[in-house]
């Protein structure tokens, strides 16, 4: 990378001379930037908790609709199928549903 190498011979020295002329450049707005900074961390840990919310809740919306449904009269967990009639015969012709 070309504009990288610019900054290869920067030592500490010179690295603590450009932070104290941007201090001096930028010194007064410091705390406006760090405010403005902790509220855009604050806003986007809220939009990341309401993705997190939605998500929850599409989840358990699509978990409901796929839930079989029990009868109420039996009380018991088990899903019980209806038993075909007995006089039912089959063919490899029929199709199936």
């Amino acid at each position: 990378m070309l504009t990288l190498g610019l900054f290869q011979n920067i030592g500490p020295l010179e690295g603590f001379i450009i932070l104290g002329i941007a201090l001096l450049l930028f010194g007064r707005r410091l705390p406006e930037v760090g405010r403005s900074m902790g509220r855009g961390i604050v806003e986007f840990k809220k939009g990341l908790k309401g993705i997190d919310d939605d998500i929850e809740t599409e989840s358990g919306r699509a978990a409901a609709k796929n839930k079989p449904i029990l009868s109420a009269d039996t009380g018991s967990s088990t899903i019980q199928t209806p038993a075909p009639p007995a006089d039912a015969r089959v063919s490899r012709s029929d199709t199936v549903e």
